[in-house]
């Protein structure tokens, strides 16, 4: 991360004591349903704890109209993996290729072994395991390029960027999620056999959250930075969870369906965070740390009120704390967000902590939604000082697959 910083507002300049920032964009915090509440469809868990209060048996569906992994409750682990089509790989071997993942993830989030499952044992605890497949901009335009939408490339640059070609790109993105760890790897390692002959990894990123069961369902997450992150998101569910993810007349998604996603890998200095106090800290990210709060209010979905001013006359929330910069005054400027920790090895010689987030956010068009939030947060945003995006892809998300089919079956038509 040579890149040097933009020139900005200096975080002493604008924070008296030592100031600071939450990391926004982060990561969504929704709830468990059971049964078919809205046109949303969210995910179901067909199967409860067990008599012990283990969740290991339950399961996500992986058929349906939209894919799984996005309404769905995000579970605590998870693994990116992005693959690069192989030099003359065909249209039709492309189609063979989506076809057998397809079936082996249908079979391993249901408990079910992969069609060459050498170690079925570790199949049978899909612990709400879930599979979402992406589209990069090569797969797209080497099955049905006249589909392929126009935010369907590399995001434009910006002045915090510090880019490393290792973390960017990638013709398909195998998002991979569950509550158990050693499902996400045996998951991971099934589909990267049968992807050996059609494509090579790009990159894996992984992430976690709190472990299962050590705080109630639907809490939001927190991040590296000790921060409630993720209180904005829309609710699944609801009509407005369906606008932002799955799109409407005014904001169409690219395939009736399907949905758009973005991958940021952000790098977060722990150790200059380690000096900023408290206050400074809540000031810049607009909510207090201990609930997730607004600072003009007590609890953590209580409305922002952006007018309020301190006895001097300042805001109380600062146009420059990272709530204020991440909020749209146009409401169909919003995201979810879908994110997971990461917390690696220090390099030799570097600083103590080489850690961040993963940020994953679903959106109907990344043009219209994504982009104008994230052009205010390189302009004016204090998280800049302590966060670095290192990595960055765009993916179009296919519909989910009917039984029988397979995920990209559409592009084929």
């Amino acid at each position: 991360m040579s890149q040097e910083k933009p020139q900005g507002v200096g975080r002493r300049r604008l924070l008296f004591g030592g100031a600071a920032a939450g990391l926004g964009a982060v990561a969504a915090a929704g709830a468990q349903w059971v049964g078919n509440s809205s046109s949303s469809e969210p995910d179901l868990v067909r199967t409860g704890l067990d008599e012990g209060g283990a969740n290991g048996s339950q399961t996500v569906p992986f058929y349906g109209r939209h894919q799984a992994g996005i309404a769905t409750e995000p579970q605590t682990h998870a693994a990116f993996v992005a693959l690069d089509l192989g030099t003359d790989v065909s249209r039709d071997r492309i189609r063979s290729w989506l076809r057998l993942l397809s079936d082996d993830a249908a079979a391993l989030t249901q408990g079910q072994p992969a069609l060459a499952d050498t170690e079925a044992e570790l199949a049978v605890r899909p612990a709400r395991l879930s599979v979402t497949f992406g589209f990069g901009p090569g797969l797209v335009k080497a099955v049905a390029p006249h589909l392929a939408p126009p935010w369907l490339a590399p995001l434009p640059g910006f002045g915090i960027d510090a880019l490393q070609e290792r973390w960017n790109g990638g013709d398909l993105l195998l998002q991979i999620c569950a509550d158990d760890p050693l499902t996400v790897a045996h998951a991971q390692r099934m589909l990267l056999k049968d992807s050996r002959a059609f494509a090579a990894v790009r990159w894996i990123q992984s992430g976690f959250r709190r472990a299962y069961g050590s705080e109630q369902t639907g809490t939001t997450m927190r991040n590296l930075f000790g921060q409630v992150d993720g209180s904005a998101n829309p609710v699944p569910g609801t009509g407005e969870f369906d606008r932002v993810v799955w799109g409407d007349a005014e904001i169409p998604a690219w395939l009736d369906g399907g949905t758009s996603m973005v991958i940021r890998r952000i790098a977060m200095n722990l150790d200059t965070w380690d000096e900023l106090d408290r206050h400074g800290r809540e000031e810049s990210v607009g909510r207090t740390l201990a609930n997730g709060a607004p600072l003009t209010g007590s609890a953590e979905h209580d409305a922002p009120d952006f007018e309020a001013v301190t006895a001097l006359g300042f805001p109380v929330i600062p146009d420059y704390s990272h709530m204020r910069r991440a909020r749209p005054d146009n409401p169909r400027q919003r995201i979810l967000r879908r994110s997971y920790n990461y917390d690696d090895a220090p390099e030799p010689g570097g600083p103590v902590s080489n850690a961040g987030q993963v940020f994953v956010s679903f959106q109907a068009d990344v043009s219209a939604q994504f982009l104008p939030i994230q052009e205010r947060l390189d302009k004016l945003d204090l998280l800049n000082e302590w966060t670095t995006p290192i990595g960055s892809a765009v993916f179009a998300v296919p519909p989910g697959a009917r039984e029988g089919g397979f995920v990209g079956e559409a592009l084929f038509g």
